[in-house]
């Protein structure tokens, strides 16, 4: 006679599932949008079928929006860093030079996000987290006034950063020396960090 599963050993094989799915979804989105990933796809680089993708996250949309707050909490640009109160113009550019090397590939989300941006429900799952992960934790550390602005402007710095030295390789970005660069974009960051009206 065949004894039951235990309830512990479902859970396991169920979190395990889940996180095989989320995992090749994010691989999927990062490569070919939202609108490129099918569900299909990621069932079968998780190794199920797409009616299990479906009762795990009841649709498309849903995958998408976990993928990417899963992508965010681990592959974030920066963020942790501009969150620390004794951080330093200097040290945040010579951090966006680092990550954006030409050895280096860009960011999940970040592909994830270039990618699917064209995609009218993507854009706005990922303005929800991108304000509600990054910006907000942004914002809650700088001081003065108009930091939601500062924020924000910080966070397309970043984005347009990365989008012409990695993705587009703008010669002048791209072939540029490290120090150069750095040099460059510090007074920016510390602008940025500083509150208005103090410069």
């Amino acid at each position: 006679m065949r004894r039951p599963k235990s309830a512990a050993k479902r859970q396991r094989n169920a979190a395990a599932t889940r996180a095989a799915i989320l995992q090749s979804a994010r691989q999927a989105f990062a490569r070919a949008g939202y609108a490129g990933a099918g569900v299909r796809e990621i069932a079968r680089g998780a190794g199920v079928t797409a009616m299990l993708v479906n009762r795990y996250f009841g649709s498309k949309e849903r995958l998408f929006a976990e993928a990417v707050a899963e992508s965010m909490a681990t592959t974030s640009v920066l963020a942790p860093q501009i969150a620390s109160a004794s951080i330093s113009g200097k040290a945040l550019a010579a951090a966006l030079v680092g990550i954006t090397k030409a050895d280096a590939a860009p960011t999940e989300g970040f592909q994830i996000m270039l990618r699917s941006a064209a995609s009218e429900s993507a854009a706005r799952i990922g303005r929800q987290l991108i304000e509600r992960h990054h910006h907000k934790r942004i914002v809650s550390t700088l001081p003065g006034a108009l930091a939601a602005q500062r924020a924000g402007v910080m966070l397309a710095l970043i984005a347009g950063f990365q989008l012409m030295r990695q993705v587009l390789e703008l010669s002048a970005l791209a072939k540029a020396d490290a120090k150069d660069l750095v040099k460059v974009l510090a007074p920016l960051f510390d602008r940025l960090l500083t509150p208005a009206g103090r410069h």
